[in-house]
């Protein structure tokens, strides 16, 4: 687990820009309430950041095509994306929010 930031830094509902570990994975996070999301920050359509996009009631919307991807499976809900993007293990502690990126939980 890699501390990204703090749950202070995430807007609700907005998504953020990271790279974590060391391979500098780019992941998406998303704070939903008291939860937060972290998938990778690329579209599986066509490997634009996601994170450029806008979060929806579907999930985080990519700002090329319009492909939806779940917050929760990072499965697409709609094309022209037909692959799902990695989700990753969130942990909170405290005020700390840790990403898991040496292994996809979908």
């Amino acid at each position: 687990m890699n501390r990204v930031c703090s749950l202070t830094d995430l807007d609700d509902g907005k998504p953020a820009a990271f790279e974590v570990g060391d391979e500098h994975t780019p992941v998406l996070l998303v704070r939903d309430g008291g939860t937060v999301h972290a998938l990778r920050d690329l579209c599986s359509h066509a490997e634009v950041a996601l994170s450029e996009g806008e979060v929806t009631r579907k999930g985080v919307e990519c700002w090329l095509h319009g492909s939806c991807f779940d917050l929760r499976t990072g499965r697409p809900s709609s094309p022209p994306a037909t692959e799902p993007v990695d989700v990753f293990a969130v942990e909170l502690r405290g005020d700390d929010v840790y990403v898991d990126v040496t292994a996809a939980v979908n």
